[in-house]
């Protein structure tokens, strides 16, 4: 980052009903005229795309939100879907004033991206990057792993090609590990009864008309490349990319490349 663009700085966006988003800004508000990205965590929280805001906001204002519930942010009793997350999201950025938007969303971070673009009444959105996105149902042609099931020492294994980029938890502190657990609660609620899909989101995306990039990580273990192939194929106007060595997070696994891809996306929407 050079020394022209403004360090990060966080501030609290009040919605309505008693909710509130604490959003992380990172890059050039002024210079990207009301554009930019808003960048989506999935469940590790906002740690897991603070690399990647910083990558992108060399080029664009980048919006990080923090998922109520998520980090200690207060979640109010009625706010408890995926649903309610993308219409938060939209309502954010009608509170910010920002049009044109690409929305980049990680894991759960992605099917919440998907979900804004069919609820996007007044035109916000200006493209989707979905990172190894849970959300769709393929009827059993893709399988997929509950990582409810499992503990965090055995989905680290099937997440990540290389488990050594994780963190070691007996190095975490208490307050990290209750952090992690609440992060996990946080997950299972916003992931509703079927866990991080929608039977019908599926054979609903044909309905998105905004220039879509689809990256997945060849070495998720969690969700299969063809779970992201089933994905792109049901948007009209995605592209398909996968990131060698990389598993459930291809940023974090393959930042070069993936913010690569990233740049390759908004350069073409920009001719």
């Amino acid at each position: 980052m050079t020394d022209s663009i403004p360090s990060p700085s966080s501030r609290t966006v009040e919605l309505r009903d008693g909710l509130s988003i604490t959003v992380t800004e990172q890059g050039d508000a002024d210079a990207a005229g009301g554009k930019g990205i808003l960048l989506l965590h999935g469940g590790g929280g906002p740690f897991t795309v603070a690399g990647l805001a910083t990558a992108l906001a060399d080029r664009t204002y980048v919006i990080t939100p923090t998922h109520p519930g998520f980090d200690g942010e207060p979640r109010p009793e009625w706010f408890d879907d995926h649903t309610d997350l993308a219409l938060a999201y939209l309502d954010l950025l009608d509170a910010l004033q920002l049009r044109d938007v690409v929305v980049v969303g990680s894991s759960m971070g992605g099917w919440v991206a998907a979900e804004m673009a069919l609820h996007d009444t007044r035109g916000r959105l200006g493209g989707l990057v979905l990172m190894n996105a849970v959300g769709i149902d393929t009827d059993g042609r893709a399988k997929i792993v509950d990582i409810r099931e499992l503990t965090p020492g055995e989905i680290g294994p099937l997440a990540f090609h290389d488990p050594a980029v994780l963190p070691d938890p007996a190095t975490l502190s208490e307050e990290q590990l209750v952090t992690v657990a609440a992060n996990q609660i946080a997950l299972e609620i916003y992931g509703g009864e079927r866990f991080n899909h929608d039977p019908k989101l599926r054979r609903r995306l044909h309905r998105v008309a905004l220039p879509a990039l689809v990256v997945w990580g060849e070495e998720d273990g969690i969700l299969p490349t063809e779970y992201g192939r089933f994905y792109a194929d049901s948007i009209p106007h995605a592209r398909f990319r996968t990131v060698a060595q990389a598993g459930h997070l291809p940023h974090l696994e393959q930042p070069e490349v993936t913010v690569a891809a990233i740049e390759e996306f908004l350069d073409d929407r920009a001719v």
